[in-house]
This record gives C-alpha cells, sequence and structure tokens, in this order.
C-alpha cells in the first residue's frame, strides 16, 4: 500500500478525527500463514461517519477455508469462488484505505494479516498510524468481565447487531469508538497524540507470540523542535489593522450623485467612499468603483446623475481597528470583498482597509485559523478547527514572534469560540421552541482569556450577564440552558470545562446587572479569599457576545468601587505577593517531579501585580503590558523595576508555550509546569533572571515579602 497518506496532526482532537475503521475476516489466527476472505471499512470524516462510504468486499484466499472459521464469519468457499485474489483487489483498497489513521478493535492482528498479504503479492508495506479501541477502551474501563467489542458495547449501550461481518463489526466499532470519546475526554484524552500516548502503555497478552503487529512501535510519537516546521508568514500576527488602514475615513452623503462621488475617489486617488446616513437609526454604506462602474454598465450613464445610496451597500462589513491583520485577510476572503470598515472599541467607524493594504500581507496559514470559528455550524466543526491554533502558534514561535502577541492571538481565538458557541447554543434552543434571549445579555470571558494573555493549556473562565430577572427564574433559568449549552460546545471543541466551575452554567457566574453589581461591592467590602479570588478573575473580564455595553457599565462602577476602597487594594496587593520562591541555594531551579509551576512561581504574581495596580489607580485596561506601561506614568520612580517585571513576563510566556508545544507532540497534559532539562543553557539563564525580578513585586506593591 502506497505511503501517500494525508498528514495526520498529532493535535488533532478525538472528536474531529478522520480516519477509516476496519476488520478483516480470515481463515484462521496465523498471521503469516492464514489468509483474508473479507475486508469491511467504514469512513470517519472530521468526526462523524459517513454511511455513504464503505467499503466491503469478498477476497479470494487461494486456500480453503477451515469449517471452524466459516462457523464464526458465516463465509465458505463457495462465497468466494469468484471473488477477487487480494493482489486483484488492491487498487480498490489503495483509495479507499489511503486514510490519515486507521481504527479498529485488536488492530494489530488486522495490520499483521495486510502486511503479510501485501508481502505475498510482492507489494510495498507502509504500516498506517492506528488507534486499538480494544486499549482505548480499557483506559476507559480496565474491568469488564473480558475484552470482548460485543462486551465494551453493550456497557457504552452500542447496539451489536449485524455482528461477525467485516463490514458490520467496522460499523460497530466505528460507533463504540464515538461512544468512548467522551469518556476518554474525562481522563483528559482529547487528541490523537494523548490517545496514543496513553495506549500505548497496554499491551495485548499473546500479541506478539502471535505476530500481531506492534502498533506501539508504528508512527511512534517522537517531540519535535519548533525549527523542523515550515516558517509561515508572521506579519499578519505582529501588527494589527490599526497600522495599516486608511484613517480617518472619507465619507459622501447619500444625496450625492455618483458622478460626483466617482470625481472624489478620483481626486483622492481611493477606491472606496462611506455613505453617511442622515437620519439616526440608520447604518452607513459604502459605494466603490466597481459599484459605480456597474451602475453604468446595467443603465448607462444616465446613472451617473443618480444618488449614491440607490447603489451603495448595506450593511457595512468590517473588523475592530485592534484585531490583527490575520483576521482581516480571512474576513476579506470568506466575505469576498475588497473593503473593510474599521470600527473603534465603541463601533465607531475609523478606517478602511482594501485588498490593495493587504496584497503583500497574503497568508496562507491566516485564513486557515481567521474566520472559520465564526462560520462552523457544530461543536465538531469547532474542533476541526482548533488544532490550526496550535500549529499557527508552533509556526509563530518559529519566527520569534513575540509571545504576548501569540497569546493575545490565541486569546482571541478563544473569545471567537466562545461567541460561536453562544451563538450555536441560542440556535439550538430556538429549534427547540424555547425562544430568543428574553432580555439584554453580554457573555464574558474572564481570568486569562480576557486579559488577551491564554496559552494553550487553557480552560473555561466565563460568566453571563443579563439586564434583570431574579436567581431560578424564567430568565434565569433561560440563560442557564443556554449557559450549559455553550459550556458544553466549547467542552467538545476541545477547551475543557474548568475545574473550579466558573462557568456560565453556573449560577453563581450567571446573574443579572443588579446581582452582578451587589456582589462586586460585596467582594470590595469584605474580601474574603474566596472573594479575592473571584474579583481576581472578574477584573479581568472581556464581553465576547450579547450587549458588550452591560458590562462596561459594570466594569467601570467597580473600578471606581475598588480604588476607593484602601483595604481592598492592600488585601490584594499581599495575595499579589504570596507565591513560592522556585529558586534555592546558587540560583538552582527547584523541581517537584522534574517539573516547576512557571504560572504560579511567576507569571501569577505579575500579572496580579500589574492587576492591583492598575485597580488603584482606575486604569481601565486590561493585559498586563499595558497595565505596567500605565503605571510607569504615574509612578515614574519605578519605571525601570516595571520595564524588569514587564521583561520577565515575556520570558515566561515564552518558556511555558514552548514547552506546551513539546507536551502537545508528545501527547502530555497540558499545563503550565515547564522541564528546566528540556531549554538550552540561555534559556535558563533567562528563566532564572525572570524568577529574581519577580520578586519586585513586592516592591511595587508596598507590601513585605510574603513568599515561601
Amino acid at each position: 500500500m502506497s505511503d501517500s497518506r494525508p498528514q495526520l496532526r498529532r493535535t488533532t482532537p478525538l472528536v474531529s478525527i478522520s480516519a477509516i475503521v476496519i476488520d478483516t475476516e480470515t481463515t484462521g489466527l496465523n498471521t503469516q500463514s492464514d489468509r483474508i476472505v473479507q475486508i469491511g471499512a467504514v469512513a470517519m470524516r472530521d468526526g462523524k461517519l459517513d454511511f455513504d462510504s464503505t467499503f466491503d468486499v469478498l477476497v479470494n484466499p487461494g486456500i480453503p477455508i477451515p469449517p471452524a472459521s466459516t462457523e464464526i464469519h458465516h463465509i465458505n468457499d463457495e462465497d468466494v469462488k469468484g471473488a477477487e485474489t487480494f493482489e486483484q483487489a488492491i487498487p480498490k483498497l489503495d483509495a479507499f484505505f489511503n486514510a490519515p489513521l486507521w481504527i479498529g478493535y485488536s488492530i494489530g492482528f488486522d495490520l499483521a494479516v495486510m502486511k503479510a498479504e501485501h508481502e505475498r503479492a510482492g507489494l510495498d508495506w507502509s504500516p498506517p498510524p492506528s488507534l486499538d479501541l480494544q486499549h482505548l477502551g480499557q483506559l476507559v474501563v480496565p474491568n469488564l468481565p473480558n475484552r470482548s467489542l460485543e462486551t465494551l458495547a453493550v456497557w457504552l449501550k452500542v447496539p451489536t447487531d449485524n455482528r461477525h461481518n467485516a463490514l458490520g463489526d467496522a460499523i460497530m466499532t466505528a460507533r463504540v469508538f464515538k461512544a468512548l470519546v467522551p469518556k476518554l475526554a474525562e481522563k483528559d484524552i482529547f487528541t490523537f497524540a494523548a490517545a496514543k500516548r496513553a495506549s500505548n502503555r497496554i499491551s495485548t497478552p499473546g500479541a506478539s507470540e502471535n505476530g500481531w503487529a506492534d502498533i506501539r512501535d508504528e508512527g511512534a510519537l517522537r517531540v519535535r523542535n519548533v525549527s523542523e516546521y515550515a516558517r509561515i508568514d508572521s506579519y499578519p500576527y505582529r501588527h494589527r489593522v490599526s497600522e495599516i488602514m486608511n484613517s480617518p475615513p472619507k465619507t459622501v452623503k447619500p444625496k450625492t450623485t455618483l458622478a460626483a462621488a466617482m470625481k472624489q475617489l478620483m481626486d483622492d486617488n481611493i477606491s472606496s467612499l462611506f455613505v453617511v446616513p442622515e437620519k439616526a437609526g440608520k447604518s452607513h454604506g459604502i459605494i466603490t468603483e466597481r459599484d459605480v462602474l456597474r451602475a453604468i454598465a446595467n443603465y448607462g450613464p444616465g446613472a451617473l446623475k443618480k444618488n449614491v445610496d440607490q447603489y451603495c451597500t448595506r450593511p457595512l462589513m468590517g473588523i475592530g481597528e485592534d484585531e490583527f491583520i490575520y483576521k482581516a485577510i480571512s474576513r476579506m476572503s470568506s466575505l469576498n470583498v475588497r473593503h473593510l470598515a474599521v470600527f473603534d472599541s465603541r463601533g465607531k467607524l475609523a478606517g478602511v482597509i482594501t485588498s490593495r493594504d493587504l496584497l503583500q500581507q497574503r497568508s496562507g496559514e491566516a485564513s486557515i485559523l481567521g474566520d472559520n470559528i465564526e462560520q462552523a455550524n457544530s461543536a465538531e466543526e469547532l474542533a476541526t478547527i482548533w488544532p490550526s491554533l496550535a500549529e499557527t502558534a508552533r509556526g509563530l514561535v518559529y519566527e520569534q514572534v513575540d509571545p504576548r502577541n501569540i497569546a493575545a492571538i490565541i486569546s482571541r481565538e478563544l473569545r471567537a469560540l466562545t461567541r460561536r458557541a453562544c451563538e450555536l447554543s441560542i440556535e439550538e434552543m430556538a429549534e427547540k421552541g424555547r425562544g430568543k434571549p428574553p432580555v439584554q445579555w453580554a457573555m464574558m470571558v474572564l481570568g486569562s482569556g480576557g486579559r488577551g494573555e491564554s496559552l494553550l493549556a487553557m480552560d473555561q473562565d466565563n460568566a453571563i450577564i443579563f439586564e434583570k430577572g431574579e436567581p431560578g427564574g424564567k430568565t434565569d433559568r433561560w440563560f442557564e440552558e443556554m449557559g450549559t449549552r455553550a459550556t458544553m460546545i466549547l467542552h467538545h471543541a476541545g477547551v475543557p470545562l474548568c475545574d473550579g466551575n466558573i462557568m456560565a452554567s453556573n449560577l453563581e457566574w450567571r446573574m443579572s446587572r443588579e446581582r452582578w453589581r451587589k456582589n462586586v461591592q460585596h467582594w470590595i467590602s469584605r474580601s474574603n479569599p474566596q472573594d479575592i479570588i473571584n474579583s481576581d478573575i472578574f477584573f479581568d473580564a472581556s464581553a465576547v457576545a450579547g450587549n458588550e455595553e452591560l458590562l462596561r457599565e459594570l466594569e467601570l462602577d467597580a473600578l471606581e468601587a475598588a480604588s476607593k476602597s484602601r483595604n481592598f487594594i492592600q488585601l490584594l496587593s499581599m495575595n499579589a505577593a504570596d507565591f513560592p520562591t522556585v529558586l534555592g541555594w546558587f540560583n538552582k531551579i527547584k523541581t517537584e517531579n522534574g517539573r516547576v509551576d512557571l504560572k504560579r512561581a511567576g507569571l501569577m504574581p505579575i500579572f496580579s501585580a500589574a492587576r492591583v495596580l492598575a485597580l488603584k489607580h482606575r486604569i481601565a485596561l486590561n493585559s498586563t503590558p499595558q497595565r505596567l506601561e500605565a503605571v510607569k506614568e504615574l509612578e515614574p520612580e519605578k519605571a525601570r523595576t516595571l520595564e524588569n517585571l514587564t521583561e520577565a513576563h515575556r520570558i515566561f510566556l515564552e518558556i511555558i508555550l514552548k514547552q506546551q508545544l513539546r507536551d502537545l507532540d508528545a501527547g502530555l497534559p497540558l499545563s503550565n509546569s515547564i522541564s528546566p532539562t528540556a531549554f538550552s543553557g540561555f534559556e535558563l539563564e533567562e528563566i532564572r533572571w525572570a524568577l529574581n525580578e519577580t520578586r519586585a513585586v513586592s516592591d511595587v506593591l508596598g507590601v513585605g515579602l510574603t513568599y515561601a
């Protein structure tokens, strides 16, 4: 079999994997001398079974089929008398089986007999990446009475009809795999690499003695260096729309004639004009060179006397000025437009960006990541997109892009994913007759996602604010259902549920505007340890869906109240300065089981201190570098220390991200802990320097040393 299979990413989530699920029937169990009599398979595309794409062929083994084997699969010599030999069936096999992954139950046997058949026919054999469902089943439920496929299927409540037929067994195996995926996720096994690593620890008794293929050796998971990956054009990920947009925007009034608009386009050497509405409530429009030429082509020269209002395009297709350029590239491509309006943070028209502006910034990877989240129609589709985020991050690390930019990109995609999960939830509820949102609302992403500092080891931290409604009331129940649906969509798409239950499905993080205001006041006025944790998370919030003004009003009130509470600021300061030191004698990094939690010992003190300082000075910014930069203007005597903390923050982000990419390839659970032995001498020196600088947190906050 040829080795031109599509590439399988180690980071591909199991929920969205593409594969074939295979089963064979044979003349016996000797992998060297027995022969295949039937091959059955069903395709799985992006995690969905494709029953229109199946493979079912009888094979003439060239030897008699023993009665004992016929008793199992009900295939006799007469059935295969006119069938093709394995060698004759190869063209069909190559066409169907050239898949990125094979899945089977005790697939080591199937792979061994396939290899023997290829060698017997004088054909090359290249073992495919594979997963053994028997091993995956043992990971989930190790104590079943026996290891048969049927027993596992019964436990998972998968129908067991049409057994002992290759295609029937393949379909049942595929259904069992689908049922196992959420069970594996509960054990933090989300990706192909994680499944492969976990199942490699399990052996099948007697497999090697009976000549089965050792799938633990096949496709061994090797941790690759970042430099082994192809470069990508990093410019769209380094720069934002505001840097290349044309501003201020050129405008015309609705009653301007096409002739006058065309003259203005030519005089200003531009390709578009925005049509400003004369009445409040009406949207802006856009008139382009092509619109004018199209009007003349359709209606003749007389069209030039008509008003632009008749030919402009509404509504405007736009993008925020703070978005990265890769978003603009993707959006323009997906919408098939040549101009995008650019809006500021308040939704006001700020400029325009054109295809001409982006011509030099084209990037294939940008279009992969870009707007696909917004266009996904299910959790499975979202999960197919998510791996590209890790691959993009990997390429950007190789391009030496500032890790703060990479974290901002990851955070923006997390927020886009959360927004789309809300939209899909609302669509599902409408289909079930639950109606539209009963009042104005907003979904918030909290913590690192809200700060724009997420890396790949993320989980869900989200909350809902709605206009009015009592806890447990009709409105609250509607948002509880929406929040629960959204969190499960995110979970299935690859963003795990929050261990601390800080999610919109939880009543404590789903409140009316008035309850939120009271809760924040409670946190600020009483401030027990849990209040500190809750307020820390809340003060990094970013609205991602619904009416963002609801959160903005709450944030401004909370910022004002927090800045006036000296006791609250003092408690936050003491909490930020309370962190473990991991540097021992001679600057040796202390580890536990070979790892050190660089978030707890390094990142957290810095972003916590930045948050405290922002509250103290009423700085309405979310990101740690922006907060520290703003404080420099207000406390210039601390400028050098704040600059060093900013640089330490950058180093920690970069080191943690590199470790996460290594762990992702190795199928290890993602975390914020790093293995010092994985880094070069120079990188270790940077880590030590950053850890030493972190001790200055207590100085900038004006509290005594409290780290352990």
